[in-house]
């Protein structure tokens, strides 16, 4: 982790001028090409939930604007942030649950299917209230293929990381799409930014080979 120089920091009006908002967060939300992740997956009996958490935290890692938060009227820069994302628990209930990001896709799929034990065996709210910065938020959402999602935040203190979800899967010609939301803290992340991580989304779901 490293703090950003505020005072040469190219960002730096963009970062004063959002920050003081009352709600500062926006969000974008697209269609990205899951054709052929789900094909990929069911060959290879793959689960495409825990795929989309990798991809999804793997193209965050990828944008540095992405791994920063907002701490104490500063701005500091992690060097790896790690997914937590809502699993179902029973009685149309979830739970906050927490994974290791790693890139290996292996070690992460291991990682992800101990934590899912962990909290369906013990159900929980508390694990994402007991967690630094460093994560991203992620949840899905498979019963509606929705165009816009609003996330709650706080915001005293400030709320800086990122919200990710994505929703029913869909057919469209001789595709089938997918329903992704980013939501940002707009003092740190601009459309670029977000685009930029749908870029490198898209890439990953275009090459699961590799």
């Amino acid at each position: 982790m490293r703090y950003i120089d505020l005072e040469h920091w190219p960002r730096r009006k963009h970062f004063e001028f959002f920050r003081i908002l009352d709600y500062p967060h926006f969000n974008l939300t697209a269609n990205v090409d899951i054709s052929t992740l789900y094909s990929h997956c069911k060959s290879h009996q793959l689960s495409l939930f825990k795929t989309i958490v990798y991809v999804a935290a793997t193209a965050a890692n990828a944008v540095p604007e992405f791994r920063q938060r907002i701490r104490d009227g500063q701005v500091v820069e992690h060097e790896v942030v790690h997914p937590s994302v809502t699993v179902m628990s029973g009685e149309d209930l979830f739970s906050f649950c927490h994974i290791a990001y790693t890139p290996n896709f292996q070690d992460f799929l291991a990682n992800l299917g101990q934590a899912i034990e962990r909290v369906k065996n013990a159900p929980t709210l508390e694990e994402s209230l007991e967690r630094a910065d460093d994560v991203l938020y992620m949840t899905s959402i498979p019963w509606i293929a929705f165009t816009g999602v609003t996330h709650p935040i706080h915001l005293h203190p400030v709320d800086s990381v990122p919200r990710i979800a994505w929703g029913k899967f869909f057919e469209e010609g001789d595709t089938r799409k997918m329903p992704l939301s980013v939501q940002a803290h707009h003092a740190l992340v601009d459309g670029i930014h977000v685009a930029r991580y749908f870029q490198h989304f898209q890439d990953l779901l275009d090459h699961l080979e590799q």
